[in-house]
């Protein structure tokens, strides 16, 4: 007789987490992020991750940061936990790493520094629908397609239009949401969606109204 097998839920996640605070990086849950990390403190961070569960979160700082962001920045209170899936190391003492998507959280409080990082107490309760992926459709796909097609000629990226067409709903949105050069506002808009549904209509919507907006400005220079 097999065992059960045990589905994780928000209780599972770890309640203290380091924290990568970077502007305009978008982690969703089940999504695949990859990192370069060079700073010493985030270089801390990987290493002690590595050995404490692999699992770190992503969050914005709420405002404009110079480079590198400051270690009193204030946060977005919404972030994402994601766990180490992929690590390497360089010659010039980089890590290399892919972040995979677990659930969203917010922030319950700050707490010590350790090592130069960040850390804060989360809370998973809003977001447990995060641990399934979403296999959802969204009634706009065809919309959505269009908005690609205009936002990337505006953008000059190149893409597998195949890949795209084959591509479920929601791994299509949770790939542009991510990859797409949004400001970090907009990023963390796509980040607060409810759903699959949301995240889509707003994907969409941010990326006709950069087209218009392109337009706009052409029209506006030609007269």
């Amino acid at each position: 007789m097999s065992a059960a097998v045990h589905s994780p839920g928000p209780g599972d996640l770890p309640e203290t987490i380091p924290v990568f605070p970077l502007p305009g990086a978008l982690l969703l849950p089940h999504g695949r992020l990859p990192l370069n990390i060079f700073e010493p403190r985030y270089l801390n961070l990987i290493a002690d991750a590595l050995g404490q569960g692999r699992t770190m979160g992503m969050v914005q700082p709420v405002h404009a940061e110079p480079d590198p962001v400051s270690d009193t920045a204030e946060l977005y209170r919404t972030g994402c936990l994601g766990r180490i899936t992929s690590f390497a190391e360089t010659d010039d003492g980089r890590f290399l790493i892919t972040l995979t998507g677990v659930s969203r959280f917010r922030i319950a409080g700050e707490l010590e520094s350790v090592r130069g990082y960040r850390r804060v107490a989360a809370r998973y309760d809003a977001f447990a629908h995060d641990l399934q992926e979403d296999t959802g459709a969204t009634a706009g796909r065809s919309r959505l397609l269009d908005a690609v097609r205009a936002y990337f000629r505006l953008q000059g990226i190149d893409t597998d239009w195949a890949a795209i067409k084959d591509a479920s709903d929601g791994a299509l949105i949770a790939s542009l949401a991510m990859t797409c050069p949004f400001e970090p506002r907009e990023k963390q808009a796509l980040l607060e969606c409810p759903g699959l549904i949301e995240r889509g209509e707003l994907l969409t919507t941010l990326m006709e109204m950069a087209v218009h907006g392109s337009k706009a400005v052409a029209y506006g220079a030609g007269h």
